[in-house]
């Protein structure tokens, strides 16, 4: 099996280096990753400039773009052989709710997808990372079942993972996405050159975190999996925006 990988906080991250030892064991891995941290990029291409490959001395590829970046170029002319699967993380930090329109590391996983491609962005839910092997089991359990079993369709999975010991999880569970509060305000401060800059503002606090929902999945140490799309359409507002246009 043949599986990429790609991220957002950069090839150098504890995440990635993790999630590439443990899916190496059942699979063929290449590491397509971002030279540099680019957390929130979502789904941006680098269109303006070209973009240059590098190899790093553990043999990963790192880009000097984008997540989204990195996965295009690795399935559209880097790679000899197109992916089985391509996972991308392991994220340190939630991709919850209102975070997968901002989360890089959904986003590169959002570009296998588009390009056909089963595709997994997995996240540990947490600020201090000491659990990264236990999401990094999650990835490979979901990968072995998608090679077991292959999905009858296109398929894009949202994995958040609990930051505990693999013995604390407390079972895996099929979510949907919760909503957040809108964002703090931004920090506003000075530089020692006399000039205002802005900070953008922490993520709000959980909104709809109740049952069922990403939120309350880790609230209990389960691992949330959330089935993504990307058809962006309001099927429901469709009649009410005609009938607006024809008034």
């Amino acid at each position: 099996m043949r599986i990429l990988l790609s991220n957002d906080d950069g090839y150098f991250s504890p995440g990635i280096a993790i999630l590439a030892e443990t899916l190496s064991k059942i699979g063929t891995v290449t590491v397509v990753a971002p030279e540099r941290d680019r957390s929130g990029a979502s789904n941006s291409l680098t269109l303006d400039r070209p973009l240059s490959v590098r190899r790093s001395a553990n043999g990963f590829l790192f880009i000097d773009g984008t997540p989204t970046d990195c996965v295009h170029i690795a399935v559209t002319g880097l790679l000899d052989h197109l992916p089985d699967m391509v996972v991308s993380g392991i994220n340190l930090g939630a991709n919850m709710g209102d975070d997968t329109i901002y989360s890089g590391t959904v986003a590169a996983a959002t570009e296998g997808y588009l390009l056909g491609i089963p595709s997994i962005a997995v996240s540990l839910v947490g600020k201090e990372g000491r659990h990264f092997a236990t999401a990094a089991r999650v990835a490979r359990d979901l990968v072995e079942r998608c090679r077991k079993s292959p999905p009858a369709a296109r398929m894009l999975l949202n994995v958040n993972v609990p930051d505990v010991a693999q013995a604390e999880v407390q079972g895996t569970q099929v979510t949907r996405l919760g909503k957040r509060h809108k964002a703090e305000a931004v920090v506003k401060t000075t530089t020692p050159r006399g000039d205002t800059v802005y900070w953008i503002g922490a993520a709000g606090a959980a909104a709809d975190a109740g049952p069922g929902t990403d939120f309350h999945a880790i609230s209990a140490n389960r691992v949330s999996i959330t089935p993504l799309q990307i058809d962006l359409t309001d099927n429901h507002q469709m009649p009410q925006i005609e009938k607006w246009l024809a008034g």
